[in-house]
């Protein structure tokens, strides 16, 4: 039966390929260089391949090893978050962690979420700041954020989730009144409901190729569930996520298929945090429950 290899001498490959020479990895790995030498060595012979062109003092990855890093960064990551919902389980994962995201999303995505963390980490506590602006996670008022930007600060580490998909939604009493939109071009005779600055969310439906300005806008609000429940008591049109309507039976899509939209969802926290137990645990499963919706 094939044996396979070596865990211990694939973690010495990486750290080999990260650190960029023998001495380094060592050091990184704790090890003497020429154990992990041995290693890298040992798992050559094991895959029968050769991962490493040596000139002098100097490591080049071979098209082989090429090949292999990024199969072994994949198998590192699955291997880390094993044994980080093992120490969930296993050990006293408590304090608090502080989660930023939009007020819907907050409401109405991350409870559900977050009741899957309760039965991994019973004794650890999640603050959520339902909040539209921008936290600054730089300044610590928040450990992870939810976004749908990426930031462009080097300390941040964001990772991009899914690309959910919105829809232009209305209530039933709304269309009952106002009549179903047939065509992209009905949609200037009707009511839309603003978000923030209405320069800003008129020009994003300009962008999208939809005849919105405004004079359609007949109420407005920077609270995403403010914004909701006016439009379940059929003040207009928004544009939601079609993960949160589903959510309620009051309201209908509009033009399927011909105002489909999408937006990123980022996920983001601070490079120091992002080495935290417990925030990789929180940073992990929300990655793992957003990319599912």
């Amino acid at each position: 039966m094939d044996r396979g290899f070596d865990w211990n001498h694939m973690r010495a490959f990486l750290a080999t390929v990260d650190a960029g020479s023998l001495s380094a990895a060592a050091r990184q790995l704790g090890l003497t260089q020429p154990t992990v030498g041995r290693q890298i060595t040992a798992l050559e012979q094991e895959l029968k391949l050769a991962l490493f062109e040596r000139t002098g003092r100097a490591l080049q990855l071979t098209d082989a090893g090429a090949d292999l890093l990024a199969q072994a960064r994949s198998m590192s990551d699955a291997a880390a978050r094993i044994s980080l919902m093992a120490q969930g389980r296993t050990q006293a994962l408590d304090g608090t962690i502080r989660v930023t995201a939009s007020d819907m999303m907050s409401a109405y995505v991350l409870p559900a979420t977050l009741m899957q963390l309760r039965s991994v980490a019973p004794r650890l506590r999640v603050d959520v700041i339902a909040a539209n602006d921008i936290r600054d996670i730089l300044k610590r008022e928040a450990d992870i954020a939810i976004r749908h930007v990426r930031p462009t600060d080097p300390d941040l580490i964001a990772r991009r989730i899914s690309d959910a998909s919105a829809h232009l939604y209305a209530s039933k009493s709304y269309v009952a009144t106002h009549g179903m939109p047939q065509a992209i071009a009905d949609l200037s005779d009707h009511d839309f409901i603003s978000m923030g600055n209405d320069d800003a969310f008129v020009a994003a439906m300009e962008e999208r190729g939809l005849p919105v300005g405004h004079g359609n806008l007949r109420a407005g609000s920077t609270s995403g569930i403010t914004i909701w429940e006016m439009l379940r008591r059929g003040f207009g049109i928004f544009p939601m996520s079609d993960h949160i309507a589903a959510q309620f039976d009051d309201v209908v899509r509009l033009l399927d298929g011909v105002t489909d939209l999408r937006f990123p969802v980022w996920l983001v926290t601070h490079r120091d945090l992002h080495n935290s137990k417990r925030i990789r645990l929180v940073f992990d499963l929300l990655a793992d429950v957003l990319a599912d919706q």
